[in-house]
């Protein structure tokens, strides 16, 4: 063997060496730290879902478990939760809508929460009384299945996971809570959030949402309160609401949508008791206030609100019924007065009734002694030309800021309904004002202002689309671009022309 053949066999085989080294560092120092590391992330947590050298879908992170079943046990409460159709719900003690958050919150917890250390493995009776352990102050019952990788696995029993655990009380050293795991002698303590997530009872599992409305999906809202009634009604969600009774008018969209939201911000205090149900059930035979709020799709959700006079003090409850579901619960004395509107609450307060597109002339009559002022839409580049007095380009942006501002134009006050004398508020045909026309030169629209309102000097009297007397801010008006400066490109020189 030459020289050469004698240098590449020793580097074979310091390369089998270095290999052999490899592996063995591997395979009997790494791997069972790696394998040690596993276990002991499995032994830590509160719900272990798969063994400690157990991998996820495709080798990663083990799936989340799926809760499907909950109950929570501590005195004087029990509370069963099962996931029916995707929805949490309580279906013992009582039958009734879960409250998501709280739920989200506990199965969160219960996936998540790891044991901080291992306390005592054989504790005795009197340590499990020190620990609150015996009798527990909480014990949870949760079931789950370890989704498959089309996310499925709910019946199948190889799939299923189930544990039974107990809480006991605070660590005052460090907020932490003891735990002890049913079929488990070990006593661990694990985060304190684990003892605000379990440590609830019955009412606190439920939704307090008392009133389960939304005005953009309401075709319809009928009202019964103790001073007024009236129906509001609209053909489908993009149209405007109508007052419908007890007279026929526009409604303001932005009151009725205040009306409904503000209603539903009032939720649930909390839940008479089966004693005081049937004195409960018994007063919402004659309520204070009844509601019906029918949306574009589902069920119609009736509302009943009555005054019963518990423990010698007068309260509010509420029933709530919508397809197969119901809440009864005690609310907000305030929530009796949130429907109780009138009609002049109700109804719609701006001055005109019309659609800015539909726009294609506007005629402004100034005070008297002025030249009548006409604009116009060209057809041909839909661009404003000023007509008259003056022939010019007008400013775009001055037109399209006049028309918005007159769309949203609202009385401060309303007052006369159909008046036999506009005259006695200074308001006649050749009041100062502003005339809207579409490209036939058909009146959409028609704003005639008149005198001062009397003991308001900041307000005028005025005419919009509706037949009642208007109440406009001088300031808001005087806002607007009405003269012909504002309006034409070019200022107007003193004989006239631009």
């Amino acid at each position: 063997m030459n020289a050469r053949q004698k240098n590449l066999v020793s580097v074979l085989a310091a390369t089998l060496v270095a290999g052999g080294l490899g592996l063995y560092t591997y395979f009997g120092v790494m791997k069972p730290e790696e394998q040690e590391a596993q276990r002991k992330e499995v032994e830590d947590k509160l719900f272990v879902t798969q063994a400690p050298d157990e991998r996820g879908q495709d080798g990663g992170a083990p799936v989340a478990p799926v809760f499907t079943h909950l109950t929570v046990e501590m005195a004087g409460s029990k509370t069963v939760m099962e996931l029916v159709e995707g929805r949490w719900r309580v279906t013992s003690p009582v039958s009734a809508l879960a409250n998501k958050a709280e739920v989200d919150g506990l199965t969160q917890e219960l996936a998540s929460a790891k044991f901080l250390s291992s306390l005592d493995k054989n504790p005795t009776d009197a340590d499990l009384e020190r620990y609150g352990l015996k009798p527990p102050v909480v014990t949870v019952t949760a079931r789950a299945y370890v989704p498959n990788a089309q996310g499925g696995g709910a019946e199948d029993p190889s799939r299923q996971r189930t544990l039974t655990f107990h809480t006991g009380v605070e660590n005052r050293f460090d907020g932490s809570v003891y735990v002890r795991r049913e079929g488990d002698p070990t006593v661990y303590s694990s985060q304190g959030s684990l003892r605000f997530a379990v440590q609830k009872r019955t009412n606190d599992w439920r939704d307090h949402e008392a009133f389960p409305v939304n005005e953009p999906s309401l075709l319809r809202i009928e009202v019964k309160a103790r001073k007024n009634a009236f129906t509001l009604e609209r053909a489908s969600t993009d149209q405007p609401w109508q007052l419908t009774k007890p007279v026929a008018l526009r409604a303001d969209g932005q009151r009725v949508a205040s009306m409904v939201s503000m209603f539903k911000g009032y939720r649930a205090l909390t839940f008479p008791d089966a004693e005081r149900e049937a004195k409960v059930r018994t007063a919402l035979e004659k309520p204070v206030v009844e509601a019906l709020f029918v949306p574009n799709t589902g069920d119609p959700v009736r509302v009943r609100l009555a005054e019963v006079t518990l423990d010698g003090m007068q309260q509010i409850f509420t029933l709530s019924e919508w397809g197969r579901e119901s809440v009864l619960a005690l609310v907000d004395s305030n929530t009796v007065n949130v429907l109780d509107l009138t009609v002049s609450e109700l109804k719609d307060k701006k001055a005109l009734a019309f659609t800015v597109d539909d726009v294609h002339q506007l005629v402004i009559h100034p005070a008297p002694g002025g030249d009548i002022i006409r604009l116009a839409k060209t057809q041909d580049t839909q661009q404003w030309e000023v007509v008259a007095p003056i022939p010019s380009r007008a400013r775009e942006f001055k037109v399209a800021s006049l028309l918005g501002s007159l769309e949203k134009l609202k009385a401060a006050a309303l007052g006369e309904a159909r008046p036999k004398s506009w005259g006695k508020y200074g308001i006649s045909d050749s009041s100062r004002g502003v005339v809207l026309l579409d490209a036939q030169g058909k009146e959409l629209a028609r704003l005639s202002l008149g005198n001062e309102v009397k003991g308001n000097p900041k307000r005028l009297w005025a005419r919009g689309s509706a037949e009642e007397v208007l109440e406009l801010e001088k300031s808001v008006l005087d806002a607007l671009p009405l003269k012909l400066e504002d309006l034409m490109q070019g200022v107007p020189a003193a004989n006239g022309s631009p």
